[in-house]
Protein backbone atom coordinates (compact mmCIF):
# COMPACT_ATOMS: atom_id res chain seq x y z
CA UNK A 1 0.00 0.00 0.00
CA UNK A 2 1.13 3.47 -0.75
CA UNK A 3 2.55 5.68 1.94
CA UNK A 4 0.65 8.83 0.31
CA UNK A 5 -2.70 8.86 0.96
CA UNK A 6 -5.07 10.94 -1.15
CA UNK A 7 -8.52 12.12 0.06
CA UNK A 8 -10.86 12.77 -2.21
CA UNK A 9 -14.49 13.67 -1.13
CA UNK A 10 -17.23 13.80 -3.52
CA UNK A 11 -15.61 11.40 -5.62
CA UNK A 12 -18.80 9.21 -6.47
CA UNK A 13 -19.99 12.40 -7.93
CA UNK A 14 -19.78 13.73 -11.81
CA UNK A 15 -16.50 15.74 -10.96
CA UNK A 16 -15.32 13.58 -8.63
CA UNK A 17 -15.61 10.70 -9.93
CA UNK A 18 -13.76 11.50 -13.73
CA UNK A 19 -10.45 13.15 -11.10
CA UNK A 20 -10.75 9.55 -8.78
CA UNK A 21 -10.42 7.41 -11.86
CA UNK A 22 -7.49 10.11 -12.98
CA UNK A 23 -5.74 9.55 -9.87
CA UNK A 24 -6.20 5.52 -9.27
CA UNK A 25 -5.13 4.78 -12.73
CA UNK A 26 -1.82 7.51 -13.26
CA UNK A 27 -0.52 7.61 -9.54
CA UNK A 28 -0.55 3.80 -8.08
CA UNK A 29 1.97 5.39 -5.53
CA UNK A 30 -1.10 7.02 -4.15
CA UNK A 31 -3.71 5.60 -2.45
CA UNK A 32 -7.07 7.19 -3.35
CA UNK A 33 -9.36 7.22 -0.36
CA UNK A 34 -13.09 8.19 -2.04
CA UNK A 35 -15.29 9.72 0.78
CA UNK A 36 -18.71 10.25 -0.48
CA UNK A 37 -22.14 10.17 1.86
CA UNK A 38 -24.50 9.39 -1.62
CA UNK A 39 -26.70 11.34 -2.08
CA UNK A 40 -29.36 11.22 -5.09
CA UNK A 41 -26.11 12.70 -7.50
CA UNK A 42 -23.88 10.35 -6.40
CA UNK A 43 -23.21 6.69 -7.94
CA UNK A 44 -20.99 4.07 -7.26
CA UNK A 45 -21.06 2.79 -10.37
CA UNK A 46 -19.08 5.86 -11.52
CA UNK A 47 -16.39 4.17 -10.39
CA UNK A 48 -16.52 0.78 -10.91
CA UNK A 49 -14.02 0.40 -12.87
CA UNK A 50 -11.51 1.20 -10.03
CA UNK A 51 -13.11 -0.07 -7.69
CA UNK A 52 -10.71 -3.07 -7.13
CA UNK A 53 -7.48 -1.11 -7.93
CA UNK A 54 -5.13 -2.26 -4.96
CA UNK A 55 -4.30 1.49 -4.40
CA UNK A 56 -8.18 2.47 -3.96
CA UNK A 57 -10.53 2.72 -1.09
CA UNK A 58 -13.93 3.37 -0.70
CA UNK A 59 -15.24 5.27 2.11
CA UNK A 60 -19.22 5.85 2.75
CA UNK A 61 -19.10 9.03 5.02
CA UNK A 62 -20.64 12.86 5.73
CA UNK A 63 -18.07 15.34 5.71
CA UNK A 64 -20.33 17.30 8.34
CA UNK A 65 -19.66 14.51 10.70
CA UNK A 66 -16.58 16.06 12.47
CA UNK A 67 -16.00 13.12 14.81
CA UNK A 68 -16.39 10.74 11.42
CA UNK A 69 -14.20 13.05 9.18
CA UNK A 70 -11.12 13.61 12.34
CA UNK A 71 -11.55 9.82 12.28
CA UNK A 72 -10.85 9.23 8.86
CA UNK A 73 -7.96 11.57 8.62
CA UNK A 74 -6.24 9.16 11.59
CA UNK A 75 -7.39 6.13 10.24
CA UNK A 76 -5.96 6.44 6.50
CA UNK A 77 -3.29 8.36 7.81
CA UNK A 78 -4.57 11.52 4.92
CA UNK A 79 -1.73 13.40 3.56
CA UNK A 80 -3.64 15.62 1.42
CA UNK A 81 -7.35 16.48 0.11
CA UNK A 82 -8.84 17.28 -3.17
CA UNK A 83 -12.16 18.20 -1.79
CA UNK A 84 -15.11 18.22 -4.36
CA UNK A 85 -17.91 17.06 -2.31
CA UNK A 86 -20.91 19.90 -2.05
CA UNK A 87 -24.31 20.35 -3.07
CA UNK A 88 -23.91 22.22 -6.05
CA UNK A 89 -27.62 22.65 -7.93
CA UNK A 90 -28.54 26.40 -7.33
CA UNK A 91 -32.28 25.70 -7.92
CA UNK A 92 -32.32 23.31 -4.88
CA UNK A 93 -30.05 25.98 -3.19
CA UNK A 94 -32.79 27.98 -3.48
CA UNK A 95 -35.42 25.89 -2.35
CA UNK A 96 -33.28 24.87 1.06
CA UNK A 97 -30.64 27.19 1.46
CA UNK A 98 -29.66 25.73 4.78
CA UNK A 99 -28.53 22.40 3.36
CA UNK A 100 -26.19 24.61 1.52
CA UNK A 101 -25.19 26.30 4.46
CA UNK A 102 -24.63 22.39 6.17
CA UNK A 103 -22.65 20.57 3.72
CA UNK A 104 -20.71 23.32 1.66
CA UNK A 105 -19.59 25.66 4.51
CA UNK A 106 -19.84 23.61 7.63
CA UNK A 107 -18.46 20.44 5.87
CA UNK A 108 -15.72 22.16 4.31
CA UNK A 109 -14.70 23.94 8.20
CA UNK A 110 -14.55 20.04 9.28
CA UNK A 111 -12.45 19.03 6.69
CA UNK A 112 -10.06 22.14 7.11
CA UNK A 113 -10.18 21.43 11.06
CA UNK A 114 -8.94 18.12 10.54
CA UNK A 115 -6.46 18.76 8.24
CA UNK A 116 -5.17 21.64 10.26
CA UNK A 117 -5.25 19.50 13.49
CA UNK A 118 -3.96 16.30 11.91
CA UNK A 119 -0.92 17.70 10.25
CA UNK A 120 -0.17 19.60 12.97
CA UNK A 121 1.68 22.67 11.39
CA UNK A 122 4.00 19.79 9.31
CA UNK A 123 4.21 21.15 5.63
CA UNK A 124 5.16 17.59 3.76
CA UNK A 125 5.87 14.60 4.53
CA UNK A 126 7.78 11.40 2.83
CA UNK A 127 9.35 14.26 0.49
CA UNK A 128 5.72 15.64 -0.47
CA UNK A 129 3.86 18.74 0.51
CA UNK A 130 0.91 18.22 2.24
CA UNK A 131 -2.14 20.15 0.26
CA UNK A 132 -5.63 21.06 0.78
CA UNK A 133 -6.96 21.43 -2.61
CA UNK A 134 -10.68 23.54 -2.56
CA UNK A 135 -12.73 22.55 -6.10
CA UNK A 136 -14.77 25.44 -6.75
CA UNK A 137 -17.02 27.07 -8.75
CA UNK A 138 -16.91 29.96 -11.17
CA UNK A 139 -20.54 31.11 -9.76
CA UNK A 140 -18.50 32.89 -6.60
CA UNK A 141 -17.02 36.00 -8.89
CA UNK A 142 -21.36 36.38 -9.82
CA UNK A 143 -22.69 37.69 -12.97
CA UNK A 144 -21.28 39.43 -15.86
CA UNK A 145 -22.51 42.38 -18.30
CA UNK A 146 -22.31 41.96 -22.01
CA UNK A 147 -18.24 42.14 -21.72
CA UNK A 148 -15.56 41.15 -19.29
CA UNK A 149 -14.43 37.66 -17.92
CA UNK A 150 -13.96 36.58 -14.57
CA UNK A 151 -9.97 36.93 -12.89
CA UNK A 152 -8.69 35.49 -10.16
CA UNK A 153 -8.06 38.72 -8.42
CA UNK A 154 -11.98 39.65 -9.25
CA UNK A 155 -13.89 40.64 -5.91
CA UNK A 156 -16.76 37.93 -4.80
CA UNK A 157 -20.74 38.91 -5.57
CA UNK A 158 -22.31 35.83 -5.19
CA UNK A 159 -26.08 35.87 -6.16
CA UNK A 160 -27.63 32.56 -5.10
CA UNK A 161 -27.59 30.71 -2.07
CA UNK A 162 -25.44 27.78 -3.75
CA UNK A 163 -22.56 30.70 -5.28
CA UNK A 164 -22.58 32.38 -1.72
CA UNK A 165 -22.24 28.85 0.10
CA UNK A 166 -19.05 28.20 -2.13
CA UNK A 167 -17.65 31.75 -1.57
CA UNK A 168 -18.10 31.52 1.74
CA UNK A 169 -16.20 28.32 2.11
CA UNK A 170 -13.57 29.77 -0.46
CA UNK A 171 -13.04 32.35 2.14
CA UNK A 172 -12.67 30.14 4.91
CA UNK A 173 -9.87 28.12 2.94
CA UNK A 174 -7.88 31.28 2.14
CA UNK A 175 -8.33 32.08 6.03
CA UNK A 176 -6.69 28.94 7.36
CA UNK A 177 -4.17 29.46 5.02
CA UNK A 178 -2.96 32.88 6.53
CA UNK A 179 -4.10 31.99 9.87
CA UNK A 180 -2.67 28.17 10.70
CA UNK A 181 -0.22 28.31 7.60
CA UNK A 182 -2.14 25.71 6.08
CA UNK A 183 -1.19 24.89 2.77
CA UNK A 184 -3.75 25.34 0.37
CA UNK A 185 -4.76 25.95 -3.19
CA UNK A 186 -8.21 26.94 -4.68
CA UNK A 187 -9.70 26.58 -8.13
CA UNK A 188 -12.83 28.25 -9.63
CA UNK A 189 -14.44 25.97 -12.52
CA UNK A 190 -16.66 27.10 -15.34
CA UNK A 191 -19.90 24.85 -15.91
CA UNK A 192 -18.43 21.30 -16.70
CA UNK A 193 -20.15 18.92 -19.45
CA UNK A 194 -19.59 15.44 -19.61
CA UNK A 195 -20.67 11.78 -19.03
CA UNK A 196 -21.46 10.69 -15.14
CA UNK A 197 -23.84 13.11 -14.32
CA UNK A 198 -26.92 13.18 -12.25
CA UNK A 199 -29.71 14.46 -15.22
CA UNK A 200 -30.57 17.74 -13.37
CA UNK A 201 -28.56 20.13 -14.94
CA UNK A 202 -29.30 21.54 -17.91
CA UNK A 203 -27.32 18.97 -20.57
CA UNK A 204 -28.15 15.76 -18.94
CA UNK A 205 -31.61 16.88 -18.36
CA UNK A 206 -32.02 17.93 -21.85
CA UNK A 207 -30.81 14.92 -23.18
CA UNK A 208 -32.97 12.69 -21.08
CA UNK A 209 -36.17 14.42 -22.02
CA UNK A 210 -35.08 14.15 -25.61
CA UNK A 211 -34.90 10.40 -25.59
CA UNK A 212 -38.07 10.00 -23.72
CA UNK A 213 -39.72 12.91 -25.68
CA UNK A 214 -40.65 15.43 -22.96
CA UNK A 215 -40.40 18.90 -22.97
CA UNK A 216 -37.30 20.62 -22.57
CA UNK A 217 -37.53 24.08 -20.06
CA UNK A 218 -35.56 26.55 -20.80
CA UNK A 219 -35.81 29.87 -18.39
CA UNK A 220 -36.44 32.88 -19.50
CA UNK A 221 -35.55 34.58 -22.99
CA UNK A 222 -33.02 31.74 -23.29
CA UNK A 223 -29.91 33.60 -23.64
CA UNK A 224 -28.14 33.24 -20.38
CA UNK A 225 -24.95 32.34 -21.06
CA UNK A 226 -22.37 30.05 -19.83
CA UNK A 227 -18.26 29.01 -20.59
CA UNK A 228 -18.55 25.13 -20.89
CA UNK A 229 -15.60 22.97 -19.90
CA UNK A 230 -15.25 19.23 -20.86
CA UNK A 231 -15.20 17.30 -17.42
CA UNK A 232 -12.17 15.31 -18.19
CA UNK A 233 -10.22 18.40 -19.09
CA UNK A 234 -11.20 20.02 -15.81
CA UNK A 235 -9.97 16.49 -14.39
CA UNK A 236 -6.77 17.03 -15.88
CA UNK A 237 -6.68 20.49 -14.61
CA UNK A 238 -6.91 19.69 -11.03
CA UNK A 239 -4.31 16.92 -11.71
CA UNK A 240 -1.51 19.79 -12.69
CA UNK A 241 -3.04 22.26 -10.08
CA UNK A 242 -2.77 19.60 -7.25
CA UNK A 243 0.85 18.77 -7.95
CA UNK A 244 1.91 22.32 -9.66
CA UNK A 245 0.91 25.37 -7.95
CA UNK A 246 2.05 27.28 -5.38
CA UNK A 247 0.51 27.51 -1.72
CA UNK A 248 -1.99 30.24 -1.72
CA UNK A 249 -2.46 30.62 -5.44
CA UNK A 250 -5.74 30.82 -7.12
CA UNK A 251 -6.45 29.41 -10.65
CA UNK A 252 -9.55 29.86 -12.55
CA UNK A 253 -10.69 27.13 -15.19
CA UNK A 254 -12.50 27.73 -18.43
CA UNK A 255 -13.15 26.43 -21.82
CA UNK A 256 -12.89 29.75 -23.41
CA UNK A 257 -16.36 28.56 -24.66
CA UNK A 258 -19.18 30.60 -24.22
CA UNK A 259 -23.18 29.19 -25.07
CA UNK A 260 -25.91 31.09 -24.73
CA UNK A 261 -28.58 28.13 -23.24
CA UNK A 262 -30.79 28.09 -25.95
CA UNK A 263 -27.64 27.94 -28.95
CA UNK A 264 -26.89 25.18 -26.43
CA UNK A 265 -29.95 23.01 -26.72
CA UNK A 266 -30.63 23.48 -30.35
CA UNK A 267 -27.00 22.09 -30.94
CA UNK A 268 -28.17 19.36 -28.39
CA UNK A 269 -31.33 18.63 -30.36
CA UNK A 270 -29.67 18.08 -33.42
CA UNK A 271 -27.36 15.87 -32.05
CA UNK A 272 -29.53 13.91 -30.43
CA UNK A 273 -31.74 13.53 -33.38
CA UNK A 274 -28.98 12.23 -35.48
CA UNK A 275 -27.80 9.71 -32.87
CA UNK A 276 -31.33 9.00 -32.08
CA UNK A 277 -32.06 8.13 -35.53
CA UNK A 278 -35.10 11.01 -35.85
CA UNK A 279 -35.87 13.67 -37.90
CA UNK A 280 -34.12 17.00 -38.73
CA UNK A 281 -35.64 19.31 -36.01
CA UNK A 282 -37.99 17.19 -34.37
CA UNK A 283 -36.21 17.93 -30.85
CA UNK A 284 -36.18 21.27 -31.10
CA UNK A 285 -40.18 21.20 -31.18
CA UNK A 286 -39.71 19.84 -27.48
CA UNK A 287 -38.25 23.55 -26.37
CA UNK A 288 -40.55 25.19 -24.08
CA UNK A 289 -39.80 28.56 -22.85
CA UNK A 290 -40.42 28.22 -18.67
CA UNK A 291 -40.24 31.04 -15.96
CA UNK A 292 -36.90 32.39 -15.44
CA UNK A 293 -35.39 31.36 -11.95
CA UNK A 294 -34.74 33.92 -9.16
CA UNK A 295 -31.62 35.57 -9.03
CA UNK A 296 -30.32 34.29 -12.29
CA UNK A 297 -26.97 35.70 -13.68
CA UNK A 298 -26.63 36.42 -16.51
CA UNK A 299 -23.43 35.35 -17.96
CA UNK A 300 -20.36 33.63 -16.23
CA UNK A 301 -16.88 33.67 -18.32
CA UNK A 302 -13.69 32.54 -17.33
CA UNK A 303 -10.51 34.23 -17.94
CA UNK A 304 -8.13 31.20 -17.96
CA UNK A 305 -4.92 32.66 -19.08
CA UNK A 306 -3.58 32.23 -15.60
CA UNK A 307 -3.51 28.14 -15.88
CA UNK A 308 -2.46 28.70 -19.97
CA UNK A 309 0.28 31.03 -18.87
CA UNK A 310 2.09 28.82 -15.99
CA UNK A 311 1.19 25.49 -16.79
CA UNK A 312 0.43 25.19 -20.79
CA UNK A 313 -2.86 24.49 -19.83
CA UNK A 314 -5.65 23.96 -23.05
CA UNK A 315 -8.86 22.26 -23.36
CA UNK A 316 -8.39 19.02 -25.72
CA UNK A 317 -12.24 19.00 -26.71
CA UNK A 318 -13.46 21.39 -29.03
CA UNK A 319 -17.12 21.87 -27.67
CA UNK A 320 -19.31 20.61 -30.53
CA UNK A 321 -17.21 17.21 -30.64
CA UNK A 322 -17.11 16.71 -26.74
CA UNK A 323 -21.14 17.39 -26.93
CA UNK A 324 -21.48 14.85 -29.08
CA UNK A 325 -19.48 12.19 -27.31
CA UNK A 326 -21.82 13.35 -24.48
CA UNK A 327 -25.14 12.43 -26.18
CA UNK A 328 -23.51 9.30 -27.26
CA UNK A 329 -22.83 8.22 -23.56
CA UNK A 330 -26.30 8.67 -22.91
CA UNK A 331 -28.07 7.56 -25.19
CA UNK A 332 -26.04 3.98 -25.04
CA UNK A 333 -26.59 4.45 -21.13
CA UNK A 334 -30.45 4.90 -21.36
CA UNK A 335 -31.99 2.80 -24.26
Amino acid sequence: MSNIAILITGGAGFIGSHVVRRFVKNYPEYHIVNLDVLTYAADLANVAEVADAPNYTFVKADINDRGQVAEIFKKYDIHSVIHLAAESHVDRSIENPLLFVETNIIGTLNLLDAARKYWAGERERNGQRHLFYQVSTDEVYGSLGEEGLFVETMPYDPRSPYSASKASADHFVRAYFHTYNLPTVVSNCSNNYGSHQYPEKLIPLCISNIINKKPLPIYGDGLYTRDWLWVDDHARAIEIIFHKAALGETYNVGGHNEWANIDLVHLLCDLCDKALGRSEGESRALIRFVKDRAGHDRRYAIDATKIQRDFGFQPSVEFPEGLRQTVDWYVRRNL
